[in-house]
């Protein structure tokens, strides 16, 4: 098991296998937008949002910063701190862990509910990501699930489970605001294509000693429905828009909130899931949770006939979300790639 989290000391240098081609690296400077250019900042009101008028507003904030970025953030999200930091501080700790209490979880078996790996499925090169992660299912919790959970730290499980149902109560209230703002009916976005096993992957990108030479993650988009990001208080992310790549700064209390392909399938095209990539640092380690709303895997996904009209004719083709699953593997991930094969032609 190669992980770097099992590293005690920073590298001096970066390993070969680590060092992507000149054209793969993430330029720091002249490739970034300009600082006056950041992701909206929505108040979701701790998620009390009985006042029609007050939710109405903020449901439009979501969707009109989503068509332009695709993405945004939320802050009063009624998400706890306690929550959050509790499970930052246990997943932390199970990374700092000595390598023979990781190996257990160590798997490229991407059917295992909980395993550590470095590689994701879709990496069809020979260069390695500078990061370590845990790929689990968090949601829905049963006894069952939860024993697939290291028991180590202590606190892991507790507190895995305490987060993972306030993230789920989040994205539920999110996807019915996005369906309003959309002038859909609320739940919307409820039923199959959001009740599929619910995915974190807990990302560990420790200090590189030239982060010019290696990334993060290169730019791809999310294959699910809809992903709900913890930064905590270190840079790494970037986002594509108008071309250029946009730096997200971590802010206190706040998530960023991305749409991922599936919803730019429903609504034939009125919202994208938006290219995203991950660059690294010197001087500190990054861990960014990332949590993932799915459909079922027998879902089947396509333009809701709302979202259709002469003005905007269906766009892409109806398939089962598992042929969808399998084509964002073969396709590497790349989001021209992964979507031709569903996009209807014309003419």
């Amino acid at each position: 098991m190669d992980l770097l989290s099992n590293t005690s000391a920073p590298l001096a240098s970066v390993p070969a296998e680590y060092v992507f081609p000149p054209e793969k690296r993430a330029s720091l400077l002249g490739d970034l937008s300009s600082d006056d250019v950041s992701l909206p900042l929505i108040d979701l009101h701790s998620g009390a949002l009985s006042d029609e008028i007050l939710r109405r507003q903020v449901a439009t904030e979501i969707v009109k910063a989503g068509k332009e970025f695709g993405f945004f953030q939320v802050v009063n999200h009624g998400v706890g701190e306690d929550v959050v930091r509790a499970f930052r501080e246990a997943a932390t700790k199970f990374f700092e862990m000595p390598p023979e209490d990781k190996l257990t979880y160590w798997s490229d078996d991407q059917s295992k509910p909980f395993r550590i790996a470095s590689k994701t499925p879709w990496d069809r090169n020979k260069n390695r990501y500078w990061r370590d992660y845990l790929k689990l299912i968090c949601y829905p919790i049963d006894e069952e699930l939860v024993q697939h959970w290291p028991s180590k730290p202590e606190a892991f499980r507790s507190s895995l489970a305490d987060y993972s149902v306030a993230l789920h109560e989040l994205s539920q209230n999110l996807l019915e605001l996005i369906a309003e703002g959309l002038g859909l009916d609320r739940g919307f976005f409820g039923g199959d294509l959001s009740r599929g096993n619910t995915q974190m992957n807990v990302n560990y990108y420790p200090p590189c000693p030239d982060p010019s030479l290696t990334m993060g993650l290169l730019p791809h988009c999310d294959r699910n429905l809809l992903t709900v990001l913890s930064q905590g208080d270190v840079a790494g992310l970037q986002v594509r828009h108008n071309g250029r790549w946009l730096l997200v700064n971590p802010l206190p209390g706040v998530f960023v909130v991305n749409f991922g392909h599936q919803i730019e399938i429903v609504t034939n095209g009125a919202l994208a899931s938006v290219e995203h990539r991950v660059f690294t640092n010197s001087a500190k380690a990054r861990l960014s949770l990332a949590t993932l709303v799915h459909p079922t895997m027998d879902c089947l996904v396509g333009p809701a006939p709302v979202m259709v009209s002469e003005e905007n004719p269906t766009k892409f083709r109806e398939f089962v979300f598992s042929e969808f699953y399998k084509t964002f593997d073969a396709a590497a991930g790349n989001r021209e790639d992964v979507l031709e094969s569903f996009k209807i032609h014309r003419g």
